[in-house]
């Protein structure tokens, strides 16, 4: 099997790898390539016709994935929220009714979805990525690395590993990562990982006609959060959210028919008149979750200072959005940590 060699690899072709391409490219630097070991590029963003089953929102305090926007020429817009939500509390008692306060943050969407941020950051990285490439294996060899994946051997000088942390621990190191590294790679949350999605589409946005804003928080019940998930242009009509976990083991039909019967409950009965239906169980993607998968009701801790380390001799650096101190798990930090992991990889060259 031939190996082929290059300058730097990044693992991983989600938001935070590929942040990291293109400010080497940006610092006149092309001697890499991006292994990724799914079928497609993006990580835990993924549009499918216009529903978000990964991330989705941010705030303007998110200022790195904002200026990346800009940067990028696309669109931003406020998530819809005219009218009333619905707050469920109790089985045994009505919903309450509130109105969104108009002075509270707004939350934003990507105009033509989430992916069309992916999709922006790859073009100019051309044949640079080559997907369906797990890694099993990184060696140190001499002033090398030799990088094993399922389909070829590469090596390289430098890694920077864009993975969420308990992922990148599946990989075999040899001389093997120090003890604290690999304790925190294996306990540090994937955000996303126990998370199922759900979203609808339809052809006419039913709940603003009756007047709702199409938010329903569901304390008990079989969706935990539910919002109008329309487009920019106001032309496709939607709805998307999160589903009770406690769920999870129920088949797919029986899954489904809980969900529309928990909505029509509180939105009518044109819950039913869906045109597509999507789901999406991120416990069950290889590439986000692994057997390790316990669920989380507060907000994890990211930002281990054990990843802003080099290891293996400077050859090895942590990068994505668990392992930022700046807004951790959210795509503001995997941008915020793309951004960091290219300059530490090109200063510790100089």
């Amino acid at each position: 099997m031939k190996k082929l060699h290059t300058k730097y690899i990044i693992i991983g072709a989600g938001l935070s790898g590929l942040t990291t391409a293109n400010q080497l490219l940006k610092n006149q630097e092309n001697d890499f390539i991006i292994l990724e070991g799914q079928d497609r590029i993006g990580g835990r963003i993924n549009t499918k016709n216009g529903i978000e089953l990964g991330a989705t929102w941010f705030q303007n305090h998110h200022t790195y994935l904002s200026q990346t926007i800009i940067s990028l020429n696309l669109q931003k817009f406020n998530q819809y929220s005219s009218g009333k939500s619905v707050l469920v509390y109790n089985s045994m008692a009505p919903a309450h009714f509130f109105e969104t306060d108009p002075n509270s943050p707004s939350a934003f969407r990507i105009a033509n979805g989430t992916m069309s941020l992916i999709n922006s950051l790859v073009a100019p990285l051309l044949n640079k990525v080559h997907l369906n490439s797990i890694v099993t294996d990184v060696i140190e060899n001499r002033n090398l690395l030799n990088v094993k994946t399922i389909n070829g051997i590469y090596s390289c000088e430098k890694i920077i590993l864009a993975l969420p942390p308990k992922i990148a621990s599946n990989i075999n190191f040899e001389p093997k990562l120090p003890d604290d590294l690999i304790d925190a790679l294996e306990t540090t949350h994937t955000w996303m990982s126990n998370a199922i999605k759900v979203g609808m589409t339809f052809k006419l946005p039913f709940w603003r006609e009756k007047g709702f804003s199409g938010t329903v928080i569901g304390q008990v019940g079989a969706v935990t959060e539910l919002y109008d998930h329309s487009n920019y242009e106001d032309s496709h009509y939607a709805l998307m959210g999160f589903v009770n976990e406690g769920l999870r083991d129920l088949s797919s039909n029986n899954r489904k028919e809980r969900i529309l019967n928990y909505l029509e409950k509180y939105l009518g009965k044109e819950i039913r008149e869906y045109l597509n239906y999507y789901e999406k169980d991120w416990s069950l993607d290889k590439f986000t979750s692994n057997d390790s998968l316990k669920s989380i009701y507060i907000s994890p801790q990211y930002g281990n200072p054990l990843f802003e380390d080099f290891y293996m001799n400077e050859k090895i650096l942590f990068s994505g959005a668990e392992t930022s101190p700046v807004h951790g798990g959210y795509m503001d930090g995997a941008i915020y940590s793309g951004i960091i992991a290219s300059k530490k990889l090109l200063n510790s060259d100089h």
